[in-house]
């Protein structure tokens, strides 16, 4: 007989992320282990539940490391596109900070739209101003995260 799946774990993009308190809770009522991955200035945290991991300050050195440890069915919690891509690519659930969820379905586009924006940027057509974080942001990531959790959990079982 062979063991149970493992429960899944939930590995947040945490440089600049808005929605560290919320992981925390949805985590929390799932019984769900929270990696916060970062170039620094994490809070330390005695919850045995929450761990932090320091990368070097390298360009993509937190993305990389949430790629070689994140598995199928595991939960990423990013704003960075080609983090989202990557991840979505190992069959990962990924939600973005205001909880738009990147599927194999929509990645493609999401990449598009950002090579997009970066090329209008670039040209000076855009400024490139991002909106501001909102409560309904808030709100929606965490009804979000607690859905991609309980697919998360069904998976495993």
């Amino acid at each position: 007989m062979s063991a149970p799946p493992a429960p899944p774990s939930i590995y947040v993009d945490a440089d600049a992320c808005p929605v560290k308190d919320e992981v925390v809770k949805v985590a929390e009522r799932h019984g769900l282990v929270v990696t916060f991955v970062s170039n620094g200035g994490l809070r330390p945290s005695r919850d045995p539940m929450i761990r932090n991991v320091v990368v070097s300050k390298g360009a993509d050195a937190a993305d990389d490391w949430i790629v070689e440890n994140a598995k199928a069915n595991d939960i990423v919690v990013t704003a960075d596109i080609p983090l989202a891509a990557r991840t979505v690519a190992l069959g990962a659930h990924v939600l973005g900070m205001t909880g738009k969820p990147f599927t194999p379905e929509t990645i493609g586009m999401a990449v598009a739209m950002r090579d997009l924006r970066q090329h209008l940027r670039e040209t000076g057509e855009s400024k490139g101003y991002n909106a501001s974080f909102s409560p309904r942001d808030r709100s929606a990531f965490l009804s979000a995260l607690d859905q991609a959790v309980r697919r998360a959990l069904r998976s495993a079982a």
